[in-house]
């Protein structure tokens, strides 16, 4: 039967019906545990108690009002992020809510364009970036495969090999530059870490040059590395951060923080959107934020982490683990179709993706235990086996 839905993604072939912690269950009753979290969105797991009682309270109380008038849950929700992105105290910014990661992006590059004013509307990404799939920000994507079908593309956006601080520069023009976005490891694009000290020469960079220093961390936010961000491993404070998946744990919400005085180069009317901040998603944030800060997701995702890393590194079949606390990529030895390997396991009850052909993806709810890290790399070691028997 024709699907009613435009082709624009390949589901697997299951139906899944319900969510509890790590596991999933589908429409036939089968029980799967989840090592991708929806792409690193639902880090408390599924179903969380403290997040689903603020939702269903706030849902009887106030859905929408519209950014006309105030509700407050905002204003909360914007100092929880500020004092997170200045690790534990106030880091000076202001914040824009927004609906998802690519308009968190969209608000990042318009912003960069009003501080920078007329003629410095350029941004630099890097090649193997994603962020986001709307017309800009599938531009600022460093993915040329990505951009042909829909050409021509907004003009303003120029890209370089990630981690090359020279072909960074050589980009960095302060005449028509003000912004470079980056991520600190590139998820989509194979879960990639940025080499060591890239992230703080980048910053010297605008510093000198007077451009901004814009960092995604929409996938790595928010403790997935075993840090609040991933660029507070080099101590640094970007000018712009965006971030969005695990901000509502599935509620869609997604944000962008600023420096104070680069938030002051928007006015009244220079950017909006009808959704963002609303109550409903403010309340699932403010939960989520605050059951984080309880547990100290960022240790737990360093401490699940680095079992996850002993599980495979030297395992049969397996080149290298990269990445960053549970934000993992299984590096294939030569050989290994990791998308096959992918389906395997689902077959065998593991929910994992492939963001490359020889790369297996583990972005596992923080909140998972010993003994289900124990589990997943099991059933992925059994499906690297099977497929290392298939080749040999």
């Amino acid at each position: 039967m024709t699907s009613m839905l435009m082709p624009t993604y390949r589901p697997a072939p299951v139906r899944f019906v319900s969510g509890a912690g790590c596991r999933l269950t589908d429409d036939r009753g089968r029980v799967f545990l989840d090592f991708l979290s929806g792409i690193a969105v639902t880090s408390l797991g599924h179903s969380h108690p403290a997040v689903r009682d603020a939702i269903a309270a706030q849902a009887g109380t106030l859905l929408h009002v519209s950014n006309l008038f105030e509700t407050g849950l905002n204003e909360e929700v914007a100092t929880l992020l500020d004092e997170l992105i200045g690790d534990g105290s106030p880091a000076g910014g202001q914040v824009f809510f927004c609906n998802s990661g690519a308009e968190a992006n969209e608000c990042a590059i318009k912003l960069s364009r009003r501080f920078g004013g007329r003629g410095r509307h350029q941004v630099v990404s890097a090649y193997g970036s994603f962020h986001g799939r709307t017309l800009a920000t599938l531009h600022a994507t460093g993915q040329p495969a990505k951009h042909e079908p829909f050409a021509p593309l907004p003009e303003g956006f120029r890209h370089v090999a990630f981690g090359d601080l020279e072909a960074l520069r050589s980009a960095a023009d302060p005449g028509v530059v003000g912004g470079i976005l980056l991520e600190a490891i590139e998820g989509e694009g194979g879960v990639i870490p940025a080499p060591k000290g890239y992230l703080t020469a980048a910053r010297e960079l605008c510093d000198e040059l007077g451009i901004l220093l814009i960092l995604d961390e929409i996938q790595t936010g928010l403790g997935r590395t075993g840090r609040w961000f991933a660029f507070q491993e080099e101590g640094i404070l970007p000018d712009i951060v965006t971030m969005a998946k695990a901000l509502g744990n599935g509620m869609p919400v997604g944000a962008c923080w600023a420096r104070a005085e680069v938030a002051a180069a928007f006015a009244p009317g220079d950017h909006g959107t009808t959704f963002g901040g609303q109550p409903l998603a403010m309340s699932a944030a403010r939960a989520t934020l605050q059951t984080m800060q309880a547990l100290d997701v960022p240790a737990l995702a360093r401490e699940r982490g680095a079992q996850l890393e002993a599980a495979f590194n030297g395992a049969p079949g397996v080149a290298g683990v990269r990445g960053a606390g549970l934000l993992l990529g299984v590096v294939l030895t030569e050989g290994l179709d990791a998308g096959a390997i992918v389906a395997d396991c689902l077959e065998h009850g593991l929910v994992v993706n492939a963001p490359a052909p020889g790369v297996v993806r583990l972005a596992p709810p923080l909140v998972v235990s010993a003994a289900e890290c124990d589990e997943a790399a099991a059933l992925l070691g059994a499906a690297i086996g099977r497929a290392l028997g298939a080749v040999q």
